[in-house]
């Protein structure tokens, strides 16, 4: 049996960092991990070739080549999946799906043959046993939920790593806490579940035999959903594995909380951990309580951002606009705290209301729900009806990006954040030609020909001389602003993204 492994592309939005990746000539930020680790459960004597989209071209010799087609996809990918779906069906394969996008709109997508839906170590297998047998089904769900001790070693070997700027890996599934608009507890439930220490070290190392040498994603909602299991386990293994060992920063996603356990930061730090993407969502406590995201409220989340910062830990933050508890006034405030908090990389969206999520079921009941979920929060578009006028509320969204990303504004915030910051000891980057190039060419990109020339050399020349130490960060974080100014110029110029 030969089987592509197909990934969808990306649209251009703040999180594909498209625009700041060509400055170190890399395709994408990730390889498709769920699809890597998906082909090592498959037979040994099948053939196995991956087509990432974000970094390749599907090629028509591909699809003569194969009898199979399995899609993986995440509902901001339904656009170029619709089209891949297309071409494998003309061209005669069979093809297999599953992923987040086909959780709630399986049905929509009638020229695929299998839909192995929920986590693939419960379905996966039988599928593989009905179609072994001849009598494969059309559709797969799980009754629970993974052993996440079972999960196999993903097939690095498959992906061409060359060709992104960082490696992903998961620990953990599951959140313990209940946003409403959140679809992760309704994919993978409130208790999380856990990987063994030694499958973390045992992916660690098949990166590192590959050569890896880079940065490394945990790809977990919430990393700190089990502290115990980090304290007592994963985090003095991390620290062990990394004795000697250049590069391999990791970085990852964690819920506020985190500043509130000195132990439990000071020992991520010691691992590691450059780099934490927090839902900080909104400064509003009305709004926080509203879409139930208790660990955020009552507490003075600038100071909580500081608290992580001053550990040596570069926040990056999500904040949602559109909740029914939101006021004209919510623009002005998330523009002062994203300011003030010095979060750089600060991904605004406006909120969406995922299928599954009690969000979604509430804007059912309400007679709410509008256009399908883009998946892509940052397109300027909602699928619900907001209580806020909607005119209001698009125009002040774009004054958000418009203000935040300015070029004096950005660079103002990552004076702001550098200032404090100071770079853990624990993780020793490697300088290599391909970091100077990147400087050499922020220089031309950023420093001649854009619009924040002036912005970006008075920030250059203000690391080179007060703050050294984090020279590589300014020069990265200039280059993440370009990127970030061309997604406000595709999305803020209007409802349509237009």
């Amino acid at each position: 049996m030969r089987v592509l492994l197909l990934y969808p592309e990306f649209p251009d939005t703040f999180w594909s960092f498209k625009h700041a990746l060509r400055f170190i000539r890399k395709h994408a930020s990730f390889p498709p991990l769920g699809l890597l680790t998906i082909a090592a459960m498959l037979p040994d004597d099948w053939d196995l070739r991956l087509v990432d989209l974000n970094v390749q071209r599907l090629r028509e010799d591909d699809l003569r080549w194969a009898d199979m087609a399995m899609v993986s996809a995440m509902v901001a990918q339904r656009e170029s999946t619709v089209d891949v779906i297309d071409r494998c069906a003309k061209a005669g394969l069979t093809i297999v799906a599953g992923g987040p996008l086909f959780l709630g709109e399986y049905e929509s997508f009638d020229r695929v043959d299998h839909f192995v839906l929920d986590e693939g170590e419960c379905t996966l297998p039988r599928f593989l046993e009905d179609w072994a047998a001849g009598t494969a089904q059309r559709v797969y769900r799980a009754d629970g939920y993974a052993d996440l001790t079972q999960t196999p070693l993903p097939r690095w070997e498959l992906a061409d790593l060359t060709k992104y700027s960082d490696m992903c890996i998961q620990f953990s599934r599951g959140c313990p806490f209940d946003c409403e608009f959140c679809s992760i507890t309704a994919m993978f439930g409130h208790r999380p579940r856990v990987k063994s220490t030694p499958q973390i070290v045992a992916e660690l190392d098949s990166l590192h035999a590959l050569g890896w040498h880079g940065s490394v994603f945990f790809v977990d909602d919430n990393f700190i959903g089990n502290k115990r299991v980090l304290k007592q386990e994963v985090l003095p293994a991390l620290i062990e594995w990394r004795q000697g060992k250049k590069g391999f920063g990791f970085h990852t996603e964690v819920s506020v909380n985190l500043a509130d356990d000195p132990e439990l930061l000071q020992m991520m730090v010691d691992a590691g951990f450059e780099k934490v993407f927090v839902g900080i969502e909104t400064p509003d406590d009305a709004s926080l309580a509203e879409c139930n995201k208790r660990q955020n409220e009552g507490r003075d989340l600038i100071e909580t951002v500081r608290t992580l910062q001053q550990a040596g830990l570069e926040v990056q933050g999500g904040f949602i606009v559109g909740f029914d508890a939101d006021t004209p006034s919510i623009f002005e405030r998330q523009i002062q705290f994203i300011q003030r908090s010095g979060i750089v990389a600060a991904m605004v969206g406006l909120l969406q209301a995922p299928h599954g999520t009690r969000l979604y079921d509430r804007l059912q009941r309400e007679g709410r729900l509008l256009d399908e979920f883009s998946g892509n929060n940052t397109d300027n578009t909602m699928n619900f009806e907001p209580q806020m006028d909607v005119d209001l509320l698009h125009e002040g969204y774009r004054r958000i990006l418009t203000t935040i990303y300015a070029p004096k504004a950005y660079y103002q915030r990552v004076r702001t954040f550098l200032s404090a910051y100071e770079p853990p000891a624990s993780v020793r980057h490697v300088l290599s030609r391909e970091h100077i190039k990147a400087f050499l060419r922020s220089t031309i990109e950023l420093g001649i020909k854009g619009k924040e020339r002036f912005e970006y050399w008075k920030l250059i020349a203000w690391a080179a001389v007060r703050r050294p130490r984090v020279f590589s960060q300014a020069v990265t974080l200039a280059i993440y602003g370009f990127h970030f100014r061309r997604i406000c110029e595709r999305y803020a110029a209007g409802p349509s993204g237009a």
